[in-house]
């Protein structure tokens, strides 16, 4: 062990003045950076912006529909994230939704995520009134829908959910698909599927429980549809920040996404795919592939980095990936 630190100092020493060279270059950029749609980002139902080095924010973007979830959303969410995935230049991402809520749709007394007028019309299936191959159709429909979010927990690059106001149905889906989950004081969340017939079927029933830990509490919202507020929410650790408004949500938000960007990509990368990777297996089974991942990982010259920045006292500039 001490001949790799030894090798670590040595190789650090080396990369001591790029180090400097990049931080004077994120210095000038940071100067002149302002809020901007990121180039080849280009969709109907999302807006790409970013705020700061490193992090973009994407807000679902059909506010006149309250940002109900039709067929091209679906579609542009798998897009979308699976180019941020192998983006240098993404190392984090906020997620929130334009207008005056989160997701949802009004139809009478009757709200959910999805937009029901463009879901009836995927969902009735096959037109030849066999019921084997409808179901076939239906099946296929709903495992696309899936990836959708399934999308944002492949992303290697942590997402931050930033809910305000109403976040149902499939808002729930969404945001137990990313990583960090804050909300606004007057945000509330409800598992609204039974009240449409149906049992969720976009990740909620998977993920939520997992997040809160409470068998008795995912079965009460899921079988009842019920609201639950922000102080609910948190205090179950469905979201670990209440914020007063929508503003200093997003501020908050971009705030934590800024900290998490200046770390090094790879060792934020890494946490997230061990951290998904040991929630579906076994202790020894993510002890062994933790044990196989930093082999290599270990190596990369970010640890140099650190190691450096550790020792002077100095914040580490870390290369894109």
């Amino acid at each position: 062990m001490s001949m790799y630190i030894n090798s670590v100092i040595g190789k650090a020493l080396r990369v001591v003045s790029r180090q400097n060279c990049d931080i004077l270059q994120r210095i000038a950029t940071n100067s002149t950076r302002s809020m901007s749609l990121v180039s080849g980002y280009s969709f109907e139902t999302l807006k790409v912006e970013s705020p700061k080095d490193y992090i973009f924010h994407v807000e679902m973007n059909r506010p006149d529909k309250l940002n109900a979830m039709n067929q091209i959303f679906w579609k542009e969410m798998v897009e979308c994230f699976q180019k941020m995935n192998s983006d240098p230049d993404c190392r984090c991402v906020v997620i929130s939704g334009a207008g005056r809520a989160f997701t949802a749709v009004e139809i009478h007394f009757l709200c959910s995520g999805l937009d029901l007028s463009d879901a009836i019309t995927v969902l009735s299936g096959d037109k030849s009134n066999d019921i084997g191959r409808a179901a076939f159709k239906i099946h296929e429909t709903i495992r696309q829908y899936q990836e959708s979010f399934t999308a944002i927990e492949k992303c290697t690059k942590p997402v931050i959910a930033a809910v305000h106001n109403a976040c149902i149905g499939g808002g729930i889906d969404l945001i137990t698909a990313c990583d960090i989950r804050y909300c606004t004081s007057d945000a509330w969340f409800s598992i609204k599927e039974v009240d449409i017939g149906l049992a969720a079927d976009v990740g909620t029933l998977q993920r939520l429980p997992k997040i809160v830990g409470n068998d008795s509490l995912v079965r009460e919202l899921a079988y009842t549809g019920r609201k639950m507020f922000s102080d609910e929410a948190k205090q179950l650790g469905i979201v670990s920040r209440v914020f007063p408004d929508k503003e200093t949500l997003l501020s908050g938000a971009v705030e934590l996404a800024e900290l998490i960007a200046s770390k090094s990509p790879i060792a934020v990368q890494g946490t997230k795919v061990n951290l998904i990777f040991s929630r579906d297996n076994s202790v020894p089974v993510s002890l062994q592939y933790a044990a196989t991942w930093n082999q290599a990982m270990i190596q990369s010259e970010d640890v140099m980095k650190s190691a450096m920045a550790g020792i002077n006292k100095e914040k580490a500039t870390f290369s894109k990936l």
